[in-house]
């Protein structure tokens, strides 16, 4: 690179909303080292509303392919149409062959990502993980923002990931949806898009809804249109008293309505990473999966997991068919966080 001359990053950022939350990490770092540097992200179009919401990203670039779609000849195409944009480096987040292919095509000099599927060639910055040394997502996302000997600086002093919202945004949100603030709110996250060995259980939510509805507080139903059977039946056992606005949302309005909540309870969801982003307190309830690897980055935070010998399993459904990693978590125990909390 030229003197005086700055970074002009392309960023291929991951397919899961919480993985792109906890991105930010990198651009974040990569800003802290040079401040005028340009930071464009290719990324599923559904992540525009979060990147929007990430002062750090200048340009979002579309990704049109599903996830887990090879179609080789689009991602050379969509590489080949970047070339003008002389990105001095690319750095690859997900692990697979294909999502290197673009930056490839794009004749980005620098492309760095860790090796994954056996990527040389198309990366020619390759990166090895070491599990022990970055154990956290964040770590492993931020470290390819360094240089190869100074990996060991990922772990330390990591600023957390914090989305913005604007004011007007919520407002117009709150009148779409006929919402008031009189009452503290409650938000709940029901939902877990990776499967039931994620999903705290639903009548534990309600219990809780009915509590909180009881001392005055408004409930607020967040999750997509997958979990609209969820609340459901949390409505149903709350005399339809909760605001159900799973399926109705867009992303970007849900990021801007959970802003408003005093508290959130949530399994391990891209949702709970956003709550975290926007630094709400949480309640994070843990199964099958791991706060050691994917924790919210949230200045108050509970996190509730039984540890047992059996978790985390990190499978879609439990293996052994008896969900006691979040059946024994009783609605009493995470009452008393909400509580601490507030």
């Amino acid at each position: 690179m030229l003197p005086n001359q700055h970074n002009k990053f392309l960023v291929v950022g991951p397919a899961w909303v919480g993985d792109l939350v906890m991105s930010q990490v990198l651009l974040q770092l990569l800003k802290k080292q040079d401040p005028a540097a340009t930071i464009d992200v290719l990324a599923p179009a559904w992540a525009r509303a979060l990147l929007e919401r990430m002062p750090e990203v200048q340009q979002i670039h579309a990704m049109p392919l599903g996830h887990g779609q090879l179609q080789l000849r689009e991602r050379w195409q969509l590489g080949r149409n970047l070339v003008p944009e002389n990105y001095s480096r690319a750095i690859v987040l997900p692990n697979s062959w294909k999502s290197a292919v673009i930056p490839f095509a794009a004749q980005i000099p620098q492309r760095t990502g860790w090796l994954g599927e056996l990527r040389w060639g198309l990366l020619n910055d390759v990166r090895y993980l070491d599990k022990q040394q970055l154990p956290l997502m964040i770590q492993r996302f931020a470290a390819l923002g360094l240089s190869k000997n100074k990996t060991t600086e990922a772990i330390s002093e990591l600023t957390k990931p914090k989305l913005v919202v604007q004011a007007d945004s919520i407002i117009a949100a709150l009148h779409k949806f006929d919402l008031q603030l009189t009452k503290p709110m409650l938000a709940l996250c029901p939902g877990a898009e990776y499967g039931p060995a994620k999903r705290w259980p639903t009548d534990y939510y309600a219990q809780v809804a009915k509590q909180k509805l009881a001392e005055g507080w408004a409930v607020w139903l967040f999750g997509s249109a997958k979990d609209k059977s969820v609340a459901a039946e949390i409505q149903q056992q709350t005399d339809q008293r909760c605001c159900d606005l799973t399926g109705r949302t867009n992303l970007g309005e849900a990021v801007d309505l959970l802003s408003l909540a005093q508290a959130v309870v949530t399994n391990d969801s891209g949702l709970m990473h956003i709550a975290a982003a926007l630094n709400r307190p949480i309640v994070a309830v843990y199964g099958s999966s791991s706060p050691r690897f994917t924790p919210p980055l949230a200045e108050k935070i509970k996190i509730l997991t039984l540890g047992l010998a059996c978790s985390p399993c990190f499978k879609r459904e439990c293996p052994l068919g008896h969900l006691k990693c979040l059946t024994d978590l009783m609605p009493t125990q995470v009452l008393q966080a909400i509580t601490e909390l507030t």
